[in-house]
């Protein structure tokens, strides 16, 4: 293959010259810079890509970390995300890692050398401490809330917008109030639990832990969800559930059981997918597109300063409440 040394014999020029054409240096005298250009168009020539970019100290390639590209929280997540890595000419290194420790180690490794410029942790699995051993190696950004800590989020406050889903159910009457999360050791499931605690305080309510339902992630899990609220003796009337395909599967499974929405059992969904708005589901809406957007725009800012941006989210109130 041709090389810039190549290039510099065949236009009879320096190397240094050769150099200059390739990178547009405006300080090239026009016969030299013709002599390049009539070289490189002879020889085919193409440019090493990693040598280019090993001298720009770039890979113009950012990680993205994500438990599952299929569902749907992520996958709004990664739209964003795309979005902007091609405005910005880059491309995107995805790590499916199924809440694996040893998958989120190789996305981490790979940021420690320098295979990618940033990495973006959408959920992860691993403790805090590991984490912080790979904050020198280059821009980790985080879709929690990382306030208090060395490091960049884009995030929803979840235990206010927890809050603030309750009151609107206990303002409408319900006062026996459960919930589903996707898994329980989630940092943003733990802001959730503390959020549900302290509303049964500050309300008087008895806590049931028959009332938090677990792995519930997608549509298929609603069934569960029904069947066992149906077996319970004293039932939730009402949940709200942190994903709104669960709560679509919960609206079809209740209503082929003759359970009514929202007489017997009042639903609040998360994210508003378009899901939601078809099955007149009422929800959070939290921008999960616009999330993802400015995750990347903080891996890729030049000054790489610490910044936390909290996202603000609003009930979407339809037809389960």
């Amino acid at each position: 293959m041709t090389n810039i040394r190549d290039l510099a014999k065949m236009a009879g020029v320096s190397v240094t010259t050769v150099s200059r054409v390739l990178n547009n240096h405006p300080y090239v005298k026009e016969e030299k810079r013709k002599a390049v250009l009539d070289a490189i168009k002879q020889s085919n020539y193409q440019p090493n890509i990693n040598a280019v970019h090993l001298s720009m100290g770039k890979t113009f390639l950012v990680g993205v970390m994500v438990p599952s590209i299929d569902h749907p929280y992520f996958a709004s997540l990664i739209k964003g995300i795309s979005h902007e890595a091609l405005t910005h000419n880059y491309n995107l290194v995805l790590f499916q890692t199924n809440y694996k420790e040893e998958r989120e180690l190789d996305a981490l490794q790979m940021l420690k050398q320098k295979q990618i410029d940033a990495l973006i942790i959408c959920s992860r699995a691993s403790s805090w401490p590991l984490i912080e051993e790979f904050l020198p190696y280059g821009p980790i950004v985080l879709c929690e809330d990382t306030r208090g800590k060395k490091v960049s989020s884009t995030f929803v406050d979840h235990y206010q917008t927890f809050i603030y889903a309750l009151e609107y159910l206990i303002q409408n009457g319900h006062r026996k109030v459960g919930y589903s999360i996707g898994r329980k050791t989630g940092t943003n499931s733990k802001f959730r639990e503390m959020a549900y605690k302290d509303f049964l305080k500050k309300n008087h309510l008895p806590f049931d832990p028959a009332y938090v339902f677990d792995n519930c992630l997608y549509f298929e899990d609603g069934e569960r969800v029904v069947d066992t609220i149906a077996s319970m003796d004293d039932p939730p009337s009402a949940l709200l559930v942190t994903n709104d395909d669960v709560a679509a599967g919960i609206v079809t499974c209740a209503r082929n059981r003759q359970i009514s929405i929202p007489n017997d059992l009042a639903l609040i969904g998360f994210n508003n997918q378009p899901i939601a708005k078809i099955m007149d589901i009422t929800t959070i809406e939290i921008p999960l597109v616009e999330i993802g957007r400015k995750l990347f725009l903080q891996g890729i800012a030049e000054n790489q300063e610490i910044s936390y941006q909290e996202i603000p989210v609003r009930l979407i109130k339809r037809g389960t409440i």
